[in-house]
């Protein structure tokens, strides 16, 4: 009983001596005893309770979150933040240094630069090469030109759904072609086949029609159609190019008695000139090619052809075709034909009224034409050619006893070219020869020239050069033939789209082999014509023209003047 409140007063002491330090610290020490009050958190029965998210050792500095409150305390009932998948602070996403040509991590498509309209394009991004946007101007070129305001393009009138070929279901419009010529002829479609018309009324004056050594004038007329056919296929083609014209004149040119004139009383003359071309597509290297040609005309007035005492012209009809084939072997090609003319003239009727025969210059002619060329480069092709020929006429003898039957030919080497489309065409040299059967008409030869050139100088301004041989036939005792070779050169210039001046000169030989006489021919001629619209053009031409002759009384001059329409479709 003795040893209870002794062991109580014990337990009493030993309590007291612990409380009074305890004291002390909370008197000296004020905050860090409030830490320790009882709290909400402070039973609470999760991780980290008892400490405040302020003391935690893993808390996060500088940088508030969503686990955050504005008492400092963290929601318990909010989870905690993952790390899988954040970006630091102090980082940045993958690939967002890397520009329009840098290396992209993530493999995205790369967005391509924009430029603006007339802005200089680098020819090559890629690696090694600096990005677009570090290709300076270049000081030599010429400043790009600014993008059109927006005002430009704005409120423009929207085309109809049947222009723009948006209606659903409506057929594909084959697209047009560049009209390079404003005021050409349009033509109309027949089918696959594109026709052209046109015909010119002309009137005038000509001061020698016929081309005599005494010049008599008269005013005239001439009425000259023209029909073009164009196949549009995608193979095979066919071509129909017609042209003539009929020269009538006021005058009749009559002689006084006892005077022979070698210009018939009528001076009126027909002039046509025909062909149709075909081309047959057996393959993508073979062609076969075929053309047939017909020629309607007279003697040129002043020629020495013409008879004496003539009442009009008489007229020759000349028909007749080429049939070949084309093989293309690569670069090279190789071309063959065979041809067959016939030539045939009127009677002439003379003044007093009796008719003489012409059959005597009837013949026809049988040959055929080869042709090799090589693709050397783009725009040169040279070629070489080669026709030979045989004339057989319908009379053994002409008029003056001599055998007129000849073998003859031809040939030639050139090139075709085409630089840059300024510069065109065709352009040969060769020999040509034909020999008779009659020993005394000497053989025929001479220098062959052939070219058909076209120079663009300008836009508006074109230069022409055409060179031709030819061997012609001829009626005068002991002369073989006539060699002729004529060079024209033309310039076209457009003063402006409706106004074109065209202006040609014209120079010529003829020498008759056999005989001494020698003609020198010249021309030069100005044309002046205004384009209304595509349907309506008005013409206007000056020309002289001048035949130079050692033969006396067979030189000419004369001077040509018209004016005309013409009307084309």
């Amino acid at each position: 009983m003795t040893s209870g409140p002794a062991t109580g007063l014990c337990l009493r002491v030993s309590l007291l001596r612990a409380a009074l330090p305890c004291l002390a610290l909370i008197v000296l020490h004020d905050t860090p005893a409030r830490a320790q009050t009882l709290t909400s958190d402070l039973l609470r029965p999760v991780r980290d309770g008892f400490v405040s998210p302020q003391d935690l050792p893993l808390r996060r500095t500088a940088q508030t979150t969503a686990d955050d409150r504005s008492d400092g305390l963290r929601d318990p009932n909010a989870p905690t933040s993952s790390r899988i998948g954040s970006i630091p602070s102090w980082s940045q996403p993958a690939a967002s240094g890397a520009s329009a040509s840098g290396y992209d991590s993530l493999n995205r498509k790369r967005q391509k630069q924009k430029f603006y309209p007339g802005q200089r394009k680098p020819k090559v991004v890629g690696p090694g090469n600096p990005p677009p946007a570090a290709f300076a101007p270049d000081p030599k070129l010429p400043p790009p030109k600014l993008p059109q305001p927006p005002s430009a393009t704005a409120h423009r009138t929207p085309l109809p759904p049947a222009a723009a070929g948006t209606v659903p279901g409506q057929p594909y419009r084959r697209q047009l072609k560049i009209d390079n010529d404003p005021f050409g002829a349009v033509g109309d479609y027949f089918g696959s086949f594109l026709v052209k018309t046109a015909v010119e009324f002309m009137g005038g004056y000509d001061s020698n029609p016929g081309r005599t050594f005494v010049p008599r004038g008269s005013p005239f007329y001439v009425v000259a159609p023209e029909l073009l056919v164009v196949s549009d296929w995608e193979r095979h083609a066919l071509v129909a190019d017609l042209r003539g014209s009929f020269t009538g004149y006021s005058e009749t040119f009559t002689n006084p008695a006892g005077v022979v004139s070698t210009a018939p009383t009528n001076v009126d003359r027909p002039d046509f000139a025909g062909h149709v071309d075909g081309r047959l597509d057996v393959s993508r290297d073979t062609r076969l090619l075929g053309q047939v040609r017909l020629r309607v005309a007279t003697d040129n007035p002043g020629s020495p052809n013409i008879q004496a005492g003539l009442a009009r012209y008489p007229v020759y009809t000349t028909l007749g075709g080429t049939f070949g084939i084309d093989q293309n072997f690569n670069r090279l090609q190789v071309s063959a034909g065979a041809t067959v003319d016939s030539t045939s003239y009127q009677h002439s009727v003379l003044t007093d009224g009796s008719i003489a025969s012409n059959d005597d210059r009837n013949f026809n002619a049988y040959g055929g034409i080869g042709r090799v060329s090589y693709d050397l480069m783009p725009g040169l092709k040279p070629f070489g050619e080669i026709q030979a020929d045989t004339r057989v006429h319908e009379l053994k003898l002409d008029r003056a006893g001599y055998a007129r039957d000849s073998d003859g030919g031809y040939i030639k080497a050139g090139t075709s070219f085409e630089f840059t489309r300024l510069l065109t065409g065709e352009a040969s040299i060769g020999w040509a020869e034909r020999s008779y059967i009659d020993p005394r008409l000497n053989r025929l030869q001479g220098l062959l020239t052939s070219a058909s050139l076209v120079w663009a100088t300008t836009p508006l301004t074109t230069a022409k050069f055409i060179s031709d041989t030819t061997i012609g036939e001829t009626t005068l005792p002991g002369v073989s033939g006539v060699l002729t070779h004529l060079y024209t050169f033309e310039v076209d210039h457009d003063f402006r789209r409706w106004l074109t001046a065209v202006g040609k000169f014209s120079f010529g030989t003829a020498a008759y082999q056999g005989d001494a006489r020698f003609d020198h021919l010249y021309s030069i001629s100005g044309d002046l014509i205004y384009k209304l619209n595509r349907d309506l053009w008005v013409k206007a031409t000056v020309r002289r023209d001048i035949l130079d002759s050692n033969q006396p009384g067979s030189s000419s001059a004369s001077t040509v003047v018209m004016l005309g329409v013409r009307l084309q479709r």
